[in-house]
């Protein structure tokens, strides 16, 4: 059965509002018109004038006028507002089928396309909201095709190792001895490393990640921490030092997720500095307990600063690949921070170090913690 389309529908509303009105008008002009010229006959008598002889025909004189004017002024008038009935229902369509053709566009996976503007105001505000949901999704899209080439490229390098080994191996072109066997075992070892990363970063964007959040000593988190790298610090050109406050007061998080974020943290500022120091540094600012992580390292480049918390970011990817990371550290980092209601920053000059910090709150604030699922 064939559905009458929008356009039609708004012109077939104004022809028949336009119908009725004037259906109204002529049916009320017929019944009262000649009721109201014969009152206005009679008042004319009553004042003297002789115009008993003439009633008739003033009366058909004056019906036939009307019936004329009536005719002609829906002839026109009629006409004009069917044209202006057709003009405003294209104009209203016109954006609307535009609209329908870049969603339709958008749909086939062209992200790029966007709605114009509209001197409708809520048609303009619809294009306003589909413009920021496409941006959303654009981005969301790009973000999704660099984590596939990022994870292309990580997986690529270990799996090339672990083939060119085996390959050895089968024809004997490598013999077979310990040292071989250790490679293969890194090398798995990093493909591990890199999907139980990806795992808790994809977790923890979805929000999936459990937080305990409770009372704890910041202060011994961090002296144990200090502690456990310092005994792999022997005979190293680096150290590694702890300056907090002896009155330093109790933090509320998760301390198991605070002390991962940590050993990321000082992990990356040991790894990438040779010579120097690495100083742990925490303080209360503005109601939120603040821990700093500053390094005499190799720094950032103000370029690459706004990348740190991007998934596969890396300062020195050789360097970084050489040592097994997988550049996903300072993400997970970053979406625990926020998962406890903190913030985390940098601060980094090339060749003169680099500052990590961030915030959690203090236990003795009134905390409501952000729900989370623990589904896993």
């Amino acid at each position: 059965m064939y559905q009458l389309g929008l356009r039609g529908r708004l012109f077939l509303s104004h022809i028949i509002v336009m119908v009725m009105g004037v259906a109204t008008l002529l049916m009320f002009g017929r019944l009262y018109t000649s009721r109201l010229f014969m009152e206005y006959l009679q008042t004319m008598e009553f004042r003297g004038f002789l115009l008993y002889a003439m009633r008739s025909s003033l009366l058909q004189g004056f019906e036939s006028a009307w019936s004329r004017g009536a005719f002609w002024s829906v002839i026109f008038g009629g006409g004009t507002a069917a044209a202006l009935s057709y003009i405003l229902s294209k104009r209203i369509m016109q954006p609307l089928l535009q609209m329908q053709r870049i969603t339709a566009k958008f749909a086939a996976g062209e992200m790029t396309a966007r709605m114009p503007t509209s001197d409708i105001p809520e048609l303009s505000r619809f294009a306003d909201s589909f413009n920021r949901m496409a941006f959303a999704l654009e981005d969301v899209e790009q973000r999704r095709r660099d984590l596939v080439s990022d994870l292309t490229h990580e997986l690529r390098t270990p799996l090339t190792i672990v083939e060119g080994y085996l390959e050895g191996l089968t024809d004997g072109s490598i013999e077979a001895t310990p040292v071989i066997y250790q490679r293969l075992s890194g090398e798995t070892q990093r493909l591990k490393r890199l999907v139980n990363d990806l795992q808790e970063l994809s977790k923890a964007e979805a929000g999936y990640l459990p937080i305990d959040a409770k009372k704890f000593d910041l202060r011994s988190l961090l002296q144990k921490l200090v502690d456990r790298f310092s005994d792999q610090l022997i005979d190293s050109e680096k150290s590694l030092k702890l300056e907090i406050a002896a009155d330093l007061p109790r933090a509320y998080g998760d301390p198991e997720r605070t002390e991962q974020i940590l050993i990321n943290l000082i992990g990356n500022a040991l790894h990438y500095t040779e010579v120097g120091s690495v100083v742990i540094e925490s303080e209360v600012i503005q109601g939120m307990l603040w821990v700093s992580v500053k390094d005499t390292g190799i720094g950032i480049s103000e370029e690459d600063l706004p990348h740190v918390f991007d998934r596969f970011w890396r300062s020195d990817r050789s360097r970084n690949r050489k040592s097994g990371g997988t550049g996903i550290g300072l993400a997970i980092s970053k979406r625990l921070v926020e998962m406890q209601q903190g913030k985390i920053h940098v601060e980094s000059v090339v060749n003169q170090g680099s500052t990590f910090s961030f915030s959690i709150p203090i236990a003795q604030k009134t905390i409501i913690p952000e729900k989370r699922s623990t589904q896993s």
